[in-house]
């Protein structure tokens, strides 16, 4: 068995090249390859896209879970495995699991949703040892509405201001477990 870690990354599928969304997921994607660790996500456009291609062109290896109920033809070339489910349920099912570490980037409801099912699995105990990061400033009002409800959820994430802060602490995560 590997011990390679797996980072799953939530993200939009809207961002083009050139758009600082993009740009960002592709630094992420170069540094988690740099870091010796494979990145997981669900494989399309945007933000997907960008960190598949940024960890390709860093030397990585890239896995994109795709989803039959969204009727696409294809995951983007960067994907070097693709994992196919039927629906949506288990796509987000496959990339809580493959992950050892989840970064969240900037989306709308469907990275709102796989941010919620892995928090609620941390929140009950599921995903020990499994930090969630929220790179940037984009979440924070939705964690603030959450804190209001329940502080002790507060636990289970992690802001991240940086690509490079948050390889700083994922780096010290896996080196202390």
């Amino acid at each position: 068995m590997s011990d390679t870690k797996t980072i799953t990354v939530f993200g939009s599928s809207d961002p083009k090249p050139g758009e600082p969304a993009y740009d960002e997921a592709h630094l992420l994607g170069q540094a988690i390859a740099k870091a010796g660790w494979v990145l997981c996500n669900g494989g399309y456009g945007g933000t997907m896209e960008a960190g598949c291609r940024g960890a390709a062109e860093a030397g990585g290896r890239t896995i994109g879970v795709s989803c039959a109920a969204f009727g696409r033809s294809g995951v983007n070339q960067w994907v070097q495995r693709e994992i196919h489910t039927e629906d949506l349920n288990s796509r987000v099912n496959n990339l809580i699991e493959l992950g050892d570490a989840y970064v969240v980037l900037p989306g709308s409801t469907g990275t709102l949703l796989e941010l919620a099912a892995a928090w609620e699995l941390a929140n009950k105990g599921f995903l020990a040892g499994k930090p969630i990061f929220l790179l940037g400033e984009f979440w924070v009002p939705v964690v603030a509405v959450i804190a209001k409800a329940s502080p002790r959820a507060l636990n289970h994430v992690e802001p991240a201001r940086s690509v490079e802060q948050l390889v700083e602490s994922l780096t010290a995560r896996f080196k202390a477990s």
